[in-house]
């Protein structure tokens, strides 16, 4: 349990966002963000599925905070569901603010991911 009262499950990624990656209001963008949070799921549910996967679906996102320029940005991850073919995978991204003094939970999501055969379509997850 964190302080945030939580558990987030496992680190996948750490990534500081670049001046690009900031839109007019000097945040960064959301698009940015999930693409990040993509990124960490995917790593997972390759793991899980022992080989290629696809994003299928985005459940319950939810923006929480804004990330600024110079965050630190955590994206954790622990399982939620787990089906014949796909998992779901609930993603947290923590923000880390101030060299490391603050913490603020910026967004979360459940992300889906489908497992793929070589023909890209559906096939059975690997028996854990």
């Amino acid at each position: 349990m964190n302080h945030f009262g939580e558990v987030l499950g496992e680190p996948i990624l750490r990534v500081v966002p670049q001046p690009a990656d900031i839109n007019s209001n000097g945040h960064i963008f959301g698009g940015w963000v999930l693409s990040q949070m993509d990124i960490a799921g995917g790593i997972v549910a390759g793991r899980i599925a022992q080989g290629a996967c696809a994003t299928v679906a985005i459940e319950t996102m939810q923006f929480l905070a804004p990330i600024l320029l110079r965050d630190l940005i955590s994206v954790y991850a622990r399982i939620e569901r787990r089906g014949r073919t796909s998992v779901a995978i609930r993603l947290d991204v923590i923000a880390s603010r101030n060299r490391g003094e603050d913490e603020v939970k910026v967004t979360s999501g459940v992300f889906t991911f489908v497992a793929l055969d070589d023909d890209f379509r559906p096939r059975a997850l690997s028996e854990k």
